[in-house]
């Protein structure tokens, strides 16, 4: 009999739509937040790059943390902390108070991530079949919730600070709904774990490949409307792109695991890297717009079991303690959505938006080449 059943099955899952509803209701501050401190578009890209950051430094020891004391505190302490910090968002009166909240926010959303996660591989582990998928797609879910239910609260009136509050508040009941059943220690062999590992092996490989796809995924959200408007698309169309990949991969990832189940994870790094790939040479080479968006349907359902499948691997993976596994991948995964917009800008303006396209197409393509060495 497993050690972990259904109810800590549906208590990670609650883990990830909290996680997910939490970091997709901070986008539709962004507008009013600007308007508040009077920052200009680049200084708003510096502030909004400090979530980021806190995230990119609280990942590294969040692995450690949940070895040591269990994924129950660090999930719970880390996502009240999100909910703690979340309403100051909406009324940070100036650039580095809203700097310093955006730093908060991301280092407990990235301690959640990682720690979350770590309940995710040793709940799988002990499953004995394909769950990460369906984990993953209650986050894309909880990101849907999110973004549309703080949307709607503001387009219906609600006073902004009420909006944050009310939502707080609902993530805060989820992440309780779900802390009496998430794991209150780490199986031995983690909690054993050195204080510190440099990453190594295959950790390294699959570390490099979440980047990839991360990078990839950072640059559909950042630069397909601007891909979509170049190709005669209307501004107010632009947002199409966006959201057909976003619905592609939810789906997914909410099927990944009887696809993974029946197909196996080497298999579907493959297919989805070539997916993926496929999809990015359809945006590049369409004659238009509307077909370019069949390729963002094709990013979406290619790249979605990737990352779930990878984070398995780490957790199956004997270079090193799967906890502190899950904080490096975490950590080097990142790091792609961090560098992602300024990359593919340069490129972008160096050569042009469509091989900048292309490139990612190429970094799909070197994840498929991968499937054999990680899965």
């Amino acid at each position: 009999m497993n050690n972990y059943g259904l109810k800590q099955r549906v208590s990670t899952r609650l883990a990830f739509l909290a996680a997910g509803m939490a970091m997709s209701s901070w986008a539709p501050l962004v507008p009013y937040a600007q308007s508040r401190t009077g920052v200009e578009a680049a200084q708003l890209g510096l502030l909004l790059l400090c979530l980021g950051v806190g995230s990119l430094l609280a990942m590294p020891v969040t692995g450690l943390l949940a070895a040591r004391y269990g994924c129950r505190p660090v999930i719970l302490l880390s996502g009240l902390g999100c909910c703690a910090v979340f309403p100051f968002l909406a009324i940070a009166p100036s650039a580095p108070l809203l700097g310093l909240t955006l730093f908060l926010f991301g280092a407990t959303l990235g301690t959640l991530d990682v720690s979350m996660n770590v309940q995710a591989v040793i709940v799988e582990k002990d499953y004995g079949g394909a769950l990460m998928s369906g984990f993953h797609g209650m986050f894309s879910v909880g990101g849907i919730v999110g973004a549309g239910v703080m949307s709607l609260m503001l387009w219906l009136g609600m006073d902004i600070v009420r909006a944050s509050v009310a939502m707080t508040i609902a993530v805060a009941l989820v992440l309780l709904a779900a802390g009496p059943n998430l794991l209150r220690e780490a199986p031995a062999a983690e909690r054993d774990a050195p204080l510190l590992v440099v990453p190594r092996g295959a950790v390294v490989v699959i570390g490099v490949l979440c980047m990839f796809v991360f990078l990839a995924e950072g640059a559909v959200l950042d630069w397909s409307a601007v891909m979509l408007t170049n190709s005669g698309m209307s501004g107010a169309q632009g947002g199409l792109g966006y959201a057909a990949f976003a619905v592609a991969m939810t789906v997914g990832r909410l099927n990944g695991d009887k696809i993974v189940q029946r197909w196996g994870g080497r298999r579907v790094l493959l297919l989805g890297g070539l997916a993926a790939a496929a999809g990015f040479f359809i945006v590049v080479l369409a004659p238009s717009a509307w077909l370019a968006l069949v390729g963002f349907v094709l990013i979406g359902c290619g790249a979605s079991n990737i990352v779930p499948v990878l984070f398995t691997a780490a957790g199956n993976q004997n270079d090193m303690p799967a906890s502190l596994a899950v904080s490096a991948i975490s950590t080097i995964g990142y790091a792609g959505i961090l560098a992602g917009p300024g990359l593919i800008g340069f490129v972008a303006h160096a050569v042009g938006l469509q091989w900048a396209f292309a490139a990612l197409a190429v970094g799909m393509l070197l994840v498929a080449t991968q499937a054999r060495r990680t899965a």
